[in-house]
């Protein structure tokens, strides 16, 4: 597994599956406090595109994963975590790519896809209104603050109930909890210009999914965006089945030039 300079000098992990050629390579942003593994190849997504023969490449997020873990919040502004992509871009030499991103992922890669000519598709999951209405992260149904807590809490009886999830992903794949924390409380620098977007896009969003509430305002917001439910909440719409049917079909679709 690779790693790469990013334009300020981290080192980012990364990984690629080589397709047969014939389609556009497919570049993956995984969600907050998981990696590539937890988020792409055991819900089997890279398997899915990967049987349709597409090259797939995944990053591990600055904090995240195999990638540097520094502690300073001000290394994990949205902005610089986009230039990353656009960083290894740069690295592999890629003059056109798909992406898909989920969650903290999705964020992302609105952000990379409207500053980034190079990326001619985009595919967003787990998220919805939170988007138009913030930037970001749904902040009704939890705050940055509260994850931050969640994260460093000593005693895991104190963790602020929304807070919980974030602190279990953490520990089952065994992320640096610092380094997350100060990845939730990096300064937010405003809402995403999804006017900037005129890609195709798919926005898919869980059922259940109180992060992702309101996809339709997502998609309405973003010119020619189609919206697809999948079965599910957060943590599980990106395994079903559906959700990778979905993509391969979206993404292996003949497209402009």
């Amino acid at each position: 597994m690779p790693t790469f300079a990013s334009f300020d000098g981290l080192q980012l992990n990364y990984t690629v599956w080589e397709g047969d050629g014939t389609a556009r390579p497919v570049l993956l942003q995984h969600g907050f406090a998981a990696d590539t593994n937890a988020n792409w190849i055991s819900t089997g997504v890279v398997a899915a595109l990967r049987k349709a023969g597409l090259t797939v490449i995944s990053l591990d997020a600055r904090g995240h994963g195999r990638s540097e873990k520094p502690h300073d919040e001000s290394r994990y502004t949205e902005k610089t975590m986009a230039r990353d992509v656009s960083a290894l871009l740069d690295e592999l030499a890629l003059d056109e790519v798909s992406m898909v991103g989920y969650s903290m992922g999705a964020i992302i890669a609105l952000a990379a896809t409207a500053a980034d000519k190079r990326i001619r598709r985009l595919a967003t999951g787990g998220v919805g209104s939170g988007i138009v209405d913030f930037g970001g992260v749904d902040l009704r149904v939890v705050k940055p603050a509260d994850i931050a807590s969640a994260l460093l809490a000593e005693d895991p009886a104190t963790v602020p109930p929304s807070g919980v999830p974030f602190r279990l992903l953490a520990d089952a794949v065994g992320g640096d909890r610092q380094a997350l924390a100060a990845v939730a409380l990096a300064s937010r620098e405003g809402v995403v210009d999804l006017s900037a977007i005129g890609v195709p896009t798919l926005v898919l969003a869980g059922d259940q999914d109180i992060l992702a509430a309101e996809p339709e305002r997502l998609a309405a917001a973003i010119a020619g965006a189609r919206l697809v439910r999948i079965p599910g909440d957060h943590m599980t719409a990106v395994m079903a089945p559906a959700f990778s049917e979905a993509l391969v079909s979206f993404l292996s679709a003949p497209h402009p030039r």
